[in-house]
């Protein structure tokens, strides 16, 4: 399974960003999927994750302001990100597993590449 994250940028205090992850190698249509970030100097922290069966779960900091989301044919995951802050600086990683997914970083067995996202103020 391969994973390419693209949409990265510098945006504007408040601006939105929309990053795509496109999976190829197998259908990942039952595959739980989801976005991690690491900023400078930090640990790899959770974003947003879509379970097997569609259901989104959010980091508390990103609650209300982005959105994942799948495409119909299931192989490529979407963050919209609204509102965007400084704190949001960060390299964004899409992620992508067979079975479970969660908060963790530890339970994903695929990672893209990481796309950066620059909130400037």
């Amino acid at each position: 399974v391969q994973l390419q994250a693209s949409g990265g940028g510098l945006v504007q205090l408040g601006g939105s960003l929309r990053l795509s992850c496109a999976a190829s190698g197998r259908t990942l249509s039952t595959y739980a999927m989801g976005w991690f970030r690491q900023a400078p100097g930090k640990e790899r922290e959770f974003v947003a994750r879509l379970n097997k069966i569609g259901r989104a779960f959010y980091a508390e900091s990103v609650k209300g302001r982005f959105d994942i989301a799948r495409n119909d044919a299931g192989n490529t995951v979407y963050l919209q990100m609204n509102s965007l802050k400084p704190e949001d600086t960060a390299v964004y990683y899409c992620t992508a597993d067979p079975n479970f997914g969660t908060d963790l970083s530890r339970t994903w067995a695929y990672w893209g590449q990481g796309t950066l996202v620059t909130v400037s103020s």
